[in-house]
Protein backbone atom coordinates (compact mmCIF):
# COMPACT_ATOMS: atom_id res chain seq x y z
CA UNK A 1 0.00 0.00 0.00
CA UNK A 2 3.24 2.61 0.76
CA UNK A 3 4.09 1.83 -3.28
CA UNK A 4 0.32 3.23 -4.24
CA UNK A 5 0.15 6.81 -5.80
CA UNK A 6 -0.44 9.21 -3.69
CA UNK A 7 -3.57 10.48 -5.83
CA UNK A 8 -4.61 6.63 -5.30
CA UNK A 9 -4.19 6.60 -1.63
CA UNK A 10 -6.01 10.04 -1.49
CA UNK A 11 -8.98 8.76 -3.42
CA UNK A 12 -8.67 5.60 -1.21
CA UNK A 13 -9.04 6.66 2.15
CA UNK A 14 -11.66 9.39 1.29
CA UNK A 15 -14.40 6.23 0.70
CA UNK A 16 -15.17 3.25 2.76
CA UNK A 17 -13.10 0.34 1.33
CA UNK A 18 -14.42 -3.41 0.47
CA UNK A 19 -11.27 -6.25 0.33
CA UNK A 20 -13.02 -9.06 -1.17
CA UNK A 21 -11.52 -12.35 -0.78
CA UNK A 22 -12.90 -14.86 -3.62
CA UNK A 23 -11.48 -17.90 -5.12
CA UNK A 24 -9.86 -18.14 -8.93
CA UNK A 25 -10.61 -17.95 -11.76
CA UNK A 26 -12.27 -14.51 -10.98
CA UNK A 27 -14.25 -14.87 -14.27
CA UNK A 28 -16.28 -17.90 -13.13
CA UNK A 29 -17.29 -15.79 -10.38
CA UNK A 30 -18.74 -12.54 -12.14
CA UNK A 31 -22.35 -12.98 -11.85
CA UNK A 32 -21.92 -12.87 -8.51
CA UNK A 33 -19.89 -9.90 -7.80
CA UNK A 34 -22.22 -8.09 -10.27
CA UNK A 35 -25.23 -8.90 -8.03
CA UNK A 36 -23.15 -7.82 -4.88
CA UNK A 37 -22.66 -4.80 -6.80
CA UNK A 38 -26.16 -4.26 -7.78
CA UNK A 39 -27.37 -4.52 -4.14
CA UNK A 40 -24.82 -2.07 -3.13
CA UNK A 41 -26.29 0.33 -6.08
CA UNK A 42 -29.53 -0.15 -5.04
CA UNK A 43 -28.50 1.37 -1.81
CA UNK A 44 -26.78 4.27 -3.22
CA UNK A 45 -22.88 3.31 -3.35
CA UNK A 46 -21.25 3.22 -6.79
CA UNK A 47 -18.16 2.18 -7.27
CA UNK A 48 -15.06 4.61 -7.92
CA UNK A 49 -17.59 7.35 -6.73
CA UNK A 50 -18.50 6.48 -3.10
CA UNK A 51 -16.94 2.96 -2.38
CA UNK A 52 -14.10 1.24 -3.53
CA UNK A 53 -13.58 -2.46 -3.80
CA UNK A 54 -10.21 -4.17 -3.73
CA UNK A 55 -10.77 -7.63 -5.54
CA UNK A 56 -7.72 -10.57 -4.32
CA UNK A 57 -8.22 -13.92 -5.87
CA UNK A 58 -6.47 -16.98 -4.39
CA UNK A 59 -5.71 -19.67 -7.18
CA UNK A 60 -4.75 -21.59 -4.20
CA UNK A 61 -7.06 -22.12 -0.46
CA UNK A 62 -3.55 -21.76 0.48
CA UNK A 63 -3.05 -18.61 -0.21
CA UNK A 64 -6.41 -17.11 1.17
CA UNK A 65 -4.42 -16.02 4.50
CA UNK A 66 -2.02 -13.92 2.94
CA UNK A 67 -4.36 -12.60 1.03
CA UNK A 68 -6.55 -11.62 4.42
CA UNK A 69 -3.93 -10.22 6.01
CA UNK A 70 -3.11 -8.21 3.03
CA UNK A 71 -6.19 -6.86 3.34
CA UNK A 72 -5.67 -6.55 6.86
CA UNK A 73 -2.85 -4.29 7.06
CA UNK A 74 -4.76 -1.86 3.93
CA UNK A 75 -6.88 -1.35 7.14
CA UNK A 76 -9.76 -2.08 4.22
CA UNK A 77 -13.50 -1.15 6.00
CA UNK A 78 -14.87 -4.71 5.42
CA UNK A 79 -13.38 -7.37 4.73
CA UNK A 80 -16.14 -9.49 2.18
CA UNK A 81 -15.59 -12.70 2.51
CA UNK A 82 -18.42 -14.93 0.45
CA UNK A 83 -18.27 -18.49 1.77
CA UNK A 84 -16.51 -20.68 4.84
CA UNK A 85 -13.36 -21.37 3.37
CA UNK A 86 -12.44 -17.55 3.07
CA UNK A 87 -14.09 -16.62 6.43
CA UNK A 88 -11.31 -18.81 8.04
CA UNK A 89 -8.48 -17.49 7.19
CA UNK A 90 -9.98 -13.77 7.76
CA UNK A 91 -11.41 -14.53 10.60
CA UNK A 92 -8.05 -15.64 12.22
CA UNK A 93 -6.03 -12.56 10.30
CA UNK A 94 -8.66 -9.98 12.25
CA UNK A 95 -10.69 -9.74 15.51
CA UNK A 96 -11.76 -6.11 14.48
CA UNK A 97 -12.24 -5.13 10.53
CA UNK A 98 -16.15 -6.68 10.06
CA UNK A 99 -16.09 -9.63 7.85
CA UNK A 100 -19.39 -10.28 6.05
CA UNK A 101 -20.28 -13.30 3.87
CA UNK A 102 -23.16 -14.32 1.39
CA UNK A 103 -22.83 -18.34 1.12
CA UNK A 104 -21.80 -19.60 4.12
CA UNK A 105 -22.61 -23.17 4.46
CA UNK A 106 -22.63 -23.60 7.92
CA UNK A 107 -21.91 -20.64 10.27
CA UNK A 108 -22.34 -21.87 13.81
CA UNK A 109 -21.52 -25.73 13.30
CA UNK A 110 -18.29 -24.20 12.16
CA UNK A 111 -17.66 -21.54 15.11
CA UNK A 112 -17.72 -18.64 13.20
CA UNK A 113 -20.58 -17.31 15.42
CA UNK A 114 -22.38 -17.54 18.07
CA UNK A 115 -25.62 -18.56 16.78
CA UNK A 116 -27.65 -16.83 13.72
CA UNK A 117 -29.73 -14.56 15.85
CA UNK A 118 -26.72 -13.12 17.56
CA UNK A 119 -23.39 -13.34 15.43
CA UNK A 120 -21.95 -11.99 18.63
CA UNK A 121 -18.13 -11.26 16.89
CA UNK A 122 -16.95 -9.47 13.98
CA UNK A 123 -18.83 -11.55 11.41
CA UNK A 124 -22.12 -12.19 9.90
CA UNK A 125 -23.62 -12.56 6.85
CA UNK A 126 -26.54 -14.77 4.95
CA UNK A 127 -26.15 -18.52 5.40
CA UNK A 128 -27.47 -21.36 2.33
CA UNK A 129 -27.30 -23.98 5.74
CA UNK A 130 -25.61 -26.61 3.63
CA UNK A 131 -25.92 -29.61 6.24
CA UNK A 132 -29.65 -28.89 5.54
CA UNK A 133 -29.58 -28.74 1.88
CA UNK A 134 -27.34 -32.11 1.29
CA UNK A 135 -29.87 -34.18 2.29
CA UNK A 136 -32.62 -32.28 0.44
CA UNK A 137 -29.91 -33.44 -2.51
CA UNK A 138 -29.58 -36.71 -1.82
CA UNK A 139 -33.43 -37.32 -1.49
CA UNK A 140 -34.33 -35.73 -4.68
CA UNK A 141 -31.38 -37.85 -6.36
CA UNK A 142 -32.56 -41.10 -5.27
CA UNK A 143 -36.07 -40.02 -7.05
CA UNK A 144 -34.66 -39.15 -10.08
CA UNK A 145 -32.48 -42.48 -10.32
CA UNK A 146 -34.36 -45.01 -8.43
CA UNK A 147 -32.49 -47.96 -9.56
CA UNK A 148 -29.46 -46.23 -7.48
CA UNK A 149 -28.15 -48.23 -4.67
CA UNK A 150 -24.24 -46.52 -4.48
CA UNK A 151 -23.71 -43.02 -4.19
CA UNK A 152 -20.11 -41.40 -4.25
CA UNK A 153 -20.09 -37.91 -2.20
CA UNK A 154 -17.39 -35.57 -3.55
CA UNK A 155 -16.41 -33.30 -0.75
CA UNK A 156 -13.52 -31.00 -0.05
CA UNK A 157 -11.77 -31.59 3.56
CA UNK A 158 -10.52 -28.07 3.06
CA UNK A 159 -13.85 -26.71 3.31
CA UNK A 160 -14.56 -25.94 7.51
CA UNK A 161 -18.21 -26.68 6.50
CA UNK A 162 -17.87 -30.02 4.56
CA UNK A 163 -17.13 -32.40 7.97
CA UNK A 164 -20.80 -31.47 9.16
CA UNK A 165 -22.90 -31.62 5.83
CA UNK A 166 -20.86 -35.18 5.14
CA UNK A 167 -22.55 -36.16 8.94
CA UNK A 168 -25.84 -34.99 7.90
CA UNK A 169 -25.69 -36.98 3.98
CA UNK A 170 -24.42 -40.65 6.04
CA UNK A 171 -27.21 -40.12 8.43
CA UNK A 172 -29.66 -40.09 5.54
CA UNK A 173 -28.36 -42.57 2.92
CA UNK A 174 -29.17 -45.14 5.34
CA UNK A 175 -32.62 -43.98 5.51
CA UNK A 176 -32.75 -44.30 1.88
CA UNK A 177 -31.27 -47.30 1.70
CA UNK A 178 -28.27 -46.39 -0.65
CA UNK A 179 -24.31 -46.93 0.26
CA UNK A 180 -22.26 -43.99 0.10
CA UNK A 181 -18.64 -43.71 -0.85
CA UNK A 182 -16.80 -40.67 0.77
CA UNK A 183 -14.18 -39.75 -2.15
CA UNK A 184 -12.32 -36.46 -0.94
CA UNK A 185 -11.24 -34.12 -3.42
CA UNK A 186 -8.97 -30.59 -2.48
CA UNK A 187 -7.97 -29.26 -5.97
CA UNK A 188 -9.01 -29.75 -9.32
CA UNK A 189 -6.03 -31.97 -10.01
CA UNK A 190 -7.30 -34.81 -7.63
CA UNK A 191 -10.43 -34.76 -9.67
CA UNK A 192 -9.16 -37.62 -12.33
CA UNK A 193 -8.74 -40.15 -9.07
CA UNK A 194 -11.89 -39.01 -7.66
CA UNK A 195 -13.71 -40.43 -10.69
CA UNK A 196 -11.93 -43.49 -11.35
CA UNK A 197 -11.95 -44.45 -7.74
CA UNK A 198 -15.58 -43.87 -8.08
CA UNK A 199 -16.03 -45.94 -11.32
CA UNK A 200 -14.05 -48.89 -9.54
CA UNK A 201 -16.11 -48.90 -7.07
CA UNK A 202 -18.69 -49.37 -8.99
CA UNK A 203 -20.98 -46.19 -8.01
CA UNK A 204 -24.11 -45.58 -9.92
CA UNK A 205 -23.84 -41.93 -9.36
CA UNK A 206 -22.34 -38.89 -7.17
CA UNK A 207 -23.07 -35.98 -5.13
CA UNK A 208 -21.49 -32.95 -4.96
CA UNK A 209 -21.15 -31.38 -1.23
CA UNK A 210 -21.04 -27.53 -3.09
CA UNK A 211 -17.57 -25.52 -2.24
CA UNK A 212 -15.85 -23.01 -3.77
CA UNK A 213 -13.91 -25.84 -5.36
CA UNK A 214 -16.63 -27.19 -7.41
CA UNK A 215 -18.15 -24.14 -8.26
CA UNK A 216 -15.28 -22.83 -10.34
CA UNK A 217 -14.30 -26.03 -11.87
CA UNK A 218 -17.87 -26.56 -12.96
CA UNK A 219 -16.75 -27.40 -16.62
CA UNK A 220 -14.20 -29.99 -15.64
CA UNK A 221 -16.60 -31.65 -13.50
CA UNK A 222 -19.50 -31.84 -15.62
CA UNK A 223 -16.54 -33.40 -18.45
CA UNK A 224 -15.58 -36.02 -16.16
CA UNK A 225 -19.20 -36.99 -15.16
CA UNK A 226 -19.67 -37.32 -18.94
CA UNK A 227 -16.57 -39.48 -19.24
CA UNK A 228 -17.23 -41.65 -16.75
CA UNK A 229 -21.24 -41.66 -17.35
CA UNK A 230 -21.74 -40.49 -13.78
CA UNK A 231 -25.17 -38.82 -13.06
CA UNK A 232 -24.32 -36.06 -10.57
CA UNK A 233 -26.22 -34.09 -8.25
CA UNK A 234 -24.84 -30.69 -7.56
CA UNK A 235 -24.68 -27.55 -5.25
CA UNK A 236 -25.58 -24.83 -7.69
CA UNK A 237 -27.45 -23.94 -11.29
CA UNK A 238 -23.81 -23.05 -12.72
CA UNK A 239 -22.81 -26.55 -12.58
CA UNK A 240 -25.67 -27.36 -14.27
CA UNK A 241 -25.70 -25.09 -17.24
CA UNK A 242 -21.95 -26.23 -17.21
CA UNK A 243 -23.18 -29.89 -18.31
CA UNK A 244 -23.82 -31.33 -14.83
CA UNK A 245 -27.50 -33.77 -14.43
CA UNK A 246 -28.87 -31.61 -11.83
CA UNK A 247 -28.55 -29.35 -8.82
CA UNK A 248 -30.54 -28.04 -6.11
CA UNK A 249 -29.37 -25.51 -3.67
CA UNK A 250 -30.25 -21.51 -2.71
CA UNK A 251 -29.63 -18.72 -4.83
CA UNK A 252 -26.08 -17.73 -4.95
CA UNK A 253 -26.84 -14.14 -6.74
CA UNK A 254 -29.50 -13.78 -4.55
CA UNK A 255 -27.17 -13.94 -1.51
CA UNK A 256 -24.84 -11.93 -3.06
CA UNK A 257 -27.22 -9.06 -3.75
CA UNK A 258 -28.71 -9.05 0.00
CA UNK A 259 -25.13 -9.64 1.22
CA UNK A 260 -24.99 -5.43 0.41
CA UNK A 261 -27.16 -4.67 3.00
CA UNK A 262 -24.90 -5.93 5.41
CA UNK A 263 -22.49 -4.00 4.29
CA UNK A 264 -24.64 -0.69 4.30
CA UNK A 265 -26.05 -1.10 7.79
CA UNK A 266 -22.14 -1.53 8.91
CA UNK A 267 -20.98 1.15 7.38
CA UNK A 268 -23.56 3.29 8.97
CA UNK A 269 -22.55 1.98 12.29
CA UNK A 270 -23.87 -0.81 13.09
CA UNK A 271 -21.39 -3.65 14.89
CA UNK A 272 -21.74 -6.88 13.37
CA UNK A 273 -22.34 -8.74 16.08
CA UNK A 274 -25.72 -7.49 15.92
CA UNK A 275 -26.40 -8.00 13.19
CA UNK A 276 -28.82 -11.54 12.74
CA UNK A 277 -27.48 -14.64 10.06
CA UNK A 278 -30.26 -14.29 7.32
CA UNK A 279 -30.98 -17.60 5.47
CA UNK A 280 -31.06 -17.92 2.13
CA UNK A 281 -35.12 -17.79 0.70
CA UNK A 282 -34.52 -18.05 -2.96
CA UNK A 283 -34.11 -22.39 -3.58
CA UNK A 284 -33.44 -23.62 -7.67
CA UNK A 285 -34.27 -27.46 -8.62
CA UNK A 286 -32.44 -27.65 -12.47
CA UNK A 287 -32.49 -30.11 -14.44
CA UNK A 288 -30.11 -30.60 -17.86
CA UNK A 289 -31.95 -33.30 -19.91
CA UNK A 290 -29.08 -32.83 -22.22
CA UNK A 291 -27.03 -34.44 -20.37
CA UNK A 292 -30.06 -36.77 -18.65
CA UNK A 293 -30.04 -38.25 -23.00
CA UNK A 294 -26.47 -38.49 -23.02
CA UNK A 295 -26.62 -40.84 -19.98
CA UNK A 296 -29.21 -42.90 -21.16
CA UNK A 297 -31.46 -41.26 -18.18
CA UNK A 298 -35.12 -41.11 -18.27
CA UNK A 299 -35.99 -38.64 -15.22
CA UNK A 300 -39.69 -39.11 -14.10
CA UNK A 301 -42.30 -36.74 -15.22
CA UNK A 302 -42.50 -35.60 -11.48
CA UNK A 303 -39.11 -34.02 -11.29
CA UNK A 304 -39.82 -32.41 -14.61
CA UNK A 305 -42.78 -30.86 -13.32
CA UNK A 306 -41.15 -29.44 -9.66
CA UNK A 307 -38.15 -28.92 -11.71
CA UNK A 308 -37.52 -24.46 -11.85
CA UNK A 309 -35.10 -24.89 -14.83
CA UNK A 310 -35.08 -27.93 -17.63
CA UNK A 311 -32.26 -27.13 -19.73
CA UNK A 312 -33.11 -28.85 -22.91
Amino acid sequence: MAAWPLAVRAQHSAMPVIGFMGPAPAATYLPRVEALRAGLRDLGYVEGKNIVIEFRWAERVEQLPEIAAELVRMKVDIIFASSSTSVEPARQATKTIPIVFAVHADPVGVGHVASLARPGGNITGLSMLLTDLVVKELEIFKEAVPQITRIGILWNPSTPSHRSAVQAVEGVGEKLGVQLLLVPAQTVDEFDEAFSTMTRERMGGFLVVASPLSFSQRAPLAELALKHRLPGMFGSRENVEAGGLMSYGADLNDLHRRAALYVDKILKGVKPADLPVEQASKYEFVINLKTANALGLAIPESLLLRADKVIE
